[in-house]
């Protein structure tokens, strides 16, 4: 009878997919972030398993999510990666296409840093000050409690104790997780160090949110794309600029590159894991349900990934600069894998 079940269900799947083959291999798109981390699971999946190493694509988040949610087939992926929670509008996005049983899975935690060349010294920065330098519109310098055109050409113009170099930030585009987090976590605090707009949250949330997560465009953010190994090259070729990307690829850049301070914590693997630096976040990746029995290998990928070889304190990713969950979240998500456990778009709200 089970047989019969999944058989049926393969039918089903092919004349959604409109083709007569089904992919023999795991297709995984989204986060730069999660990408590293995916990529040694897919590699260490396909040497040790009988299936084929998983294809991954480095999407973004959010264009990660927008291909998952598109469908169900085989021309859809089967897994995104993300650095942030997939949004409820995206939820009900996948629900609309008939994406509707997905599996979510934690599988860690990472820092947002800030980083510039070894050339030079790090800095150290508060919320305030990354809000004042890439904020677009800041509160008056007069002190009126207005706002005004982000006015702030040099660091020095932010801090007084910062240097007089010219704000560059080199940074990932508005289709990235990092992105989200970075203006969650970094910018926000920042606004609301200012008592009159935190108040504003109360008031009018809509306002509040565009004043905290609206970047300034006229030039000292640069959109760099998602390729974070093309930013570290960047910053080595000029020592002036920062650039924004997830820890692991300051872990494994500190040969070139260091992190800023943040109100004065270090970003480091102990700092991130005990909540203490300020930019941290947790990761993800999304699975469909009605691909698991289909797609080959889908199943043992996120067995893999949730061992504790993989993604425990000794693990392999720890290795590569992830940060572990406690005991208690990995024995839950391992159990959401094993049990295959769907969220709904209630869930998120």
């Amino acid at each position: 009878m089970k047989r019969i079940c999944v058989l049926a269900l393969m039918v089903a799947f092919v004349l959604s997919a409109g083709v007569a083959v089904a992919r023999d291999t795991v297709a995984i798109v989204g986060s730069s972030t999660v990408y590293p981390f995916a990529t040694v699971v897919a590699e260490q999946f396909g040497k040790t398993s009988k299936f084929n190493t998983p294809k991954i694509e480095s999407t973004g988040s959010g264009g990660g999510l927008k291909l998952f949610c598109a469908g169900v087939g085989v021309e859809h992926p089967d897994i995104t990666n993300a650095s942030r929670r997939i949004k409820v509008s995206e939820c009900v996005m996948c629900e609309k296409n008939g994406v509707k049983d997905v599996i979510e899975v934690k599988i860690g935690y990472d820092g947002i840093v800030l980083a510039n060349s070894k050339k030079t010294a790090p800095f150290k920065l508060t919320q305030r000050d990354i809000f004042l330098a890439l904020a677009k519109d800041v509160p008056d310098p007069s002190g009126a409690e207005k706002l005004v055109l982000n006015p702030n050409k040099t660091w020095k113009d932010v801090n007084p104790e910062l240097p007089a170099i010219k704000i560059e930030v080199l940074g990932p585009p508005p289709t990235s997780g990092t992105r989200d987090a970075f203006v969650e976590l970094g910018m926000e605090p920042g606004g609301k160090s200012f008592k009159w707009i935190k108040a504003m949250k109360r008031k009018d949330k809509k306002q509040y949110k565009a004043i905290c997560h609206t970047i300034r465009e006229d030039g000292a953010y640069v959109e760099a794309g998602e390729n974070d190994n093309l930013i570290v090259q960047k910053l080595n070729a000029n020592p002036d600029a920062l650039g924004i990307f997830g820890f692991s690829f300051l872990d494994q850049n500190t040969d070139k590159i260091q992190g800023s301070f943040i109100d004065n914590v270090p970003p480091t693997f102990d700092s991130i894991a005990d909540g203490s630096y300020p930019l941290s976040r947790p990761l993800f990746f999304y699975v469909k349900k009605a691909h698991i029995q289909v797609i080959p290998g889908t199943k043992e990928y996120l067995e893999e990934f949730t061992s504790e070889k993989a993604w425990g304190p000794d693990g392999y990713l720890a290795d590569k600069g992830m940060i572990p969950m406690p005991e208690e979240e990995r024995e839950y998500y391992r159990k959401v894998v094993q049990s295959l456990t769907t969220i709904s778009c209630d869930d998120l709200k």
